[in-house]
């Protein structure tokens, strides 16, 4: 029953979308890879004291969301599946003042750590910090939606390193029995932090990994969109026809250190780096829409703008909102009922 495919390479025609939803990509992909660098400069200023980035997955993570139907899906994210809330209708003030723990937050109001996406109306349910425990919870919310009757797929991302936990093998054997309609989608950068894939496991795609669980496993270019946006569709249209649980791995690559509590270059040559650059999601998209007419250069550079001056006002106004007072750590931690 499983498979495994590679390089899909669709076209925009292949999958009905309008110029106006390519440059939405586009502008979603941009703004990631934006947001992602200030966090990080912000980082290096003592500002933000723990952040994990986007670069490199912005194709995988945006992909995956107009794969899907925001509003009605249910999305699990990761630590760094910033593209993922932004795709789905997050603002870049709230990326900043999420970083900054202001009170504000929209998050969580300054008590989660940054890459704790969440949101009742985006539908987006909140990450763990625990490595792969969010695949359960991706599980759970399929079940839910199973039993409900409805017609809503959820989907769980996770990184490669992931896969090397228990939480992993036992979500995707209770989705397979349960033929739940959830998708389990691998960010596969190829590294557990300092950990490359070949110490973790001995098979290169962990789309085989399905093999064990009977359902479908697909490999993607997880560094073109387009590619993805197919892979999850399909996985979708899958889902809501009862056919149970897909496996999508969609490689990429992981242009920053794990987090900004690791350096990468201590297990990573120069060489390496600058050769994974090439494949630069973002940049690629943009060269494609420029190459099709959907853009051109002048069009692209004042898109860019706009979003760099977005920015750039959204970090002047998190910097001065005000910090959370001290007492609001014990909301919503306990109920007050009966007291």
């Amino acid at each position: 029953m499983a498979r495994v495919t590679a390089d899909v390479r669709v076209s925009p025609t292949d999958l009905g979308l309008s110029s106006t939803d390519l440059i939405g990509i586009y502008r979603d992909m941009f703004t990631a890879r934006a947001v992602s660098e200030r966090l990080w400069l912000l980082g290096r200023q003592g500002k933000v004291y723990f952040l994990v980035s986007c670069e490199g997955h912005e194709a995988a993570q945006v992909g995956s969301v107009y794969g899907m139907r925001a509003g009605t899906d249910i999305f699990i994210p990761y630590y760094r599946d910033l593209a993922v809330a932004l795709a789905l209708g997050s603002d870049p003030i709230d990326m900043v003042l999420h970083a900054l723990g202001k009170a504000s937050d929209p998050y969580s109001g300054g008590r989660q750590l940054p890459g704790h996406y969440s949101s009742r109306e985006m539908n987006i349910v909140s990450g763990s910090s625990c490595v792969a425990t969010q695949i359960l919870h991706g599980v759970g919310t399929a079940y839910a939606s199973k039993h409900r009757g409805e017609d809503v797929v959820s989907i769980t991302y996770f990184g490669d390193g992931a896969t090397s936990k228990g939480d992993f093998h036992e979500a995707m054997n209770f989705a397979a029995i349960h033929k739940l309609p959830v998708i389990l989608f691998c960010e596969n950068n190829g590294w557990a932090i300092s950990v490359p894939q070949d110490k973790q496991m001995v098979v290169q795609d962990i789309a085989k990994k399905a093999e064990g669980y009977g359902m479908p496993g697909v490999t993607v270019d997880g560094m073109n969109v387009l590619d993805v946006i197919r892979a999850t569709r399909d996985a979708r249209d899958r889902a809501l026809r009862g056919e149970g649980p897909t496996l999508i791995e969609a490689k990429v690559h992981r242009f920053s250190s794990h987090s900004s509590n690791d350096d990468h270059r201590r297990y990573r040559t120069p060489e390496e780096l600058a050769a994974e650059r090439e494949s630069d999601p973002v940049a690629r998209y943009r060269s494609l829409l420029i190459d099709i007419s959907v853009l051109n250069e002048a069009r692209a550079a004042e898109l860019e703008q706009e979003t760099m001056t977005k920015i750039d006002a959204a970090v002047d106004a998190a910097e001065i909102s005000p910090d959370p007072v001290p007492g609001a750590a014990y909301t919503h931690i306990y109920s007050s009922e009966g007291l």
